[in-house]
C-alpha cells in the first residue's frame, strides 16, 4: 500500500506504511466542516473535564473505539485537545484520518498520535476495533530525562503501521487498562505504568529508523522549540540548552532535517497561526498577539513568507 506523508509546510511527519495514499475517494473522508471554529474537548463531546485516571504522572483514559464513535454514527468531528495528547489504535478496520489539515487513510494493525493543540478528526468504518488512549500533557513528566524518546513521542505525533509483535502487545496493555478502569482502578499506580508501557511500545523506532542513528540533541532540540517557540528565543538560547554552538545547531539541523535551525522554529509558529487562524475566532490582530508578535503588521509579513497565503485569507477560510 502506497504511503501518505504527513506534514506541515513541506515537513515530514511520518512515513508510516499503514497510510494509504487515498486515491479512491471514497476511502478518504473529506471533513466539511473544517471550516467553522473549531471546539475544544477534554474527551470528545464532554467539555474539558471527563472521566480517568489522575495522579502521580497526570490523567489518563482509555475506551474502544465504538464506545464514543457508534454514538455519533462512527464519525468523530474535527476538534482539539489544548492539555491532551490522544493515541488512537486501530486493531481491525478502517479510519480515515485528518491531522491539522492532512489526510490520510489508516488500516489495522495502526496507531495515530495527536500532539496537545493539534487540530483532528476521525471518521471510522463501521465495526472497526480499537481504542482511544487520552493522556494529559504532564503525563511527559514520567520521561526519565530530556532524551527520553517518550518525549518525543508526545511531542510530535504522527501515524504508523504497527508491526505484528507491537500490535501484539499494545493491545494486550490496551485491554489490561480497559479492564482495570472498569474496575475503578485508574488510579491503581499500575493503570500509568501500563499507559507508559503502552506509549512505549507504539512509538518504537522501527529497524530502518534505528539504523538511521537519529540524533537525541535533534529531538531535543525539538522539544525545547515546543516549548518556547513562543517566546521568540534566539539561536542562542537553544544552542546553550543543548550545550552546543550555534554553529553545531545548524549542522545537525541541516543534516537531521534538511533546514536551519530558525527554520524548524518559523514552521512551529506558522503551523500554530494557521491553526488559529483557521479554527478559532480570533482575528489576525489578536493572533499575532498571541504568537509573541508585537507588530501585526510583521506578523502578516511572516505569514505570507512562510505560507505563501495573507492571515486574511486563511482566516476567511475559516469564517
Amino acid at each position: 500500500m502506497p504511503a501518505l506523508l504527513w506534514g506541515h509546510y513541506g515537513q515530514e511527519i511520518d512515513r508510516g506504511g499503514a497510510i494509504a495514499e487515498g486515491r479512491d475517494r471514497t476511502n478518504i473522508w473529506h471533513f466539511r466542516d473544517m471550516a467553522q471554529t473549531i471546539p475544544t474537548y477534554a474527551l470528545y463531546g464532554e467539555g474539558h473535564s471527563g472521566g480517568g485516571a489522575r495522579g502521580a504522572g497526570g490523567f489518563a483514559h482509555i475506551e474502544t473505539i465504538a464506545e464514543r464513535s457508534a454514538l455519533h454514527d462512527w464519525e468523530i468531528g474535527v476538534h482539539r485537545h489544548d492539555h491532551f495528547v490522544q493515541v488512537l489504535l486501530v486493531e481491525e478496520g478502517h479510519a480515515a484520518v485528518v491531522l491539522d489539515g492532512a489526510e490520510g487513510a489508516l488500516e489495522g494493525p495502526g496507531r495515530v498520535i495527536v500532539p496537545a493543540g493539534a487540530v483532528h478528526g476521525f471518521r471510522f468504518r463501521q465495526g472497526t476495533r480499537g481504542f482511544v488512549l487520552t493522556l494529559s500533557t504532564d503525563f511527559s513528566t514520567r520521561a526519565s530525562g530530556g532524551a527520553d524518546p517518550l518525549l518525543a513521542a508526545l511531542a510530535r505525533g504522527g501515524a504508523a503501521a504497527l508491526l505484528p509483535d507491537a500490535a501484539r502487545r499494545a493491545f494486550w496493555l490496551a485491554r489490561e487498562m480497559l479492564g482495570l478502569q472498569a474496575e475503578w482502578q485508574e488510579q491503581d499506580p499500575l493503570f500509568m505504568a501500563l499507559a507508559e508501557a503502552l506509549i512505549r511500545c507504539v512509538s518504537a523506532e522501527s529497524p530502518a529508523e534505528a539504523d538511521g542513528g537519529a540524533d537525541r540533541r535533534l529531538e531535543r532540540f525539538r522539544q525545547l522549540v515546543e516549548l518556547h517557540y513562543r517566546q521568540h528565543r534566539d539561536l542562542e538560547f537553544y544552542a546553550a540548552a543543548l550545550g552546543m554552538t550555534r554553529r553545531t545547531l545548524s549542522r545537525m539541523t541541516a543534516a537531521g532535517l534538511g533546514c536551519s535551525p530558525m527554520d524548524v522554529i518559523h514552521r512551529r509558529l506558522a503551523l500554530e497561526a494557521q491553526r488559529l487562524l483557521r479554527f478559532t475566532n480570533a482575528t489576525a490582530a489578536q493572533v499575532a498577539a498571541e504568537l509573541g508578535f508585537d507588530d501585526p503588521s510583521y506578523f502578516s509579513r511572516f505569514y505570507q513568507r512562510m505560507t505563501g497565503r495573507r492571515p486574511s485569507a486563511d482566516k476567511i477560510v475559516g469564517s
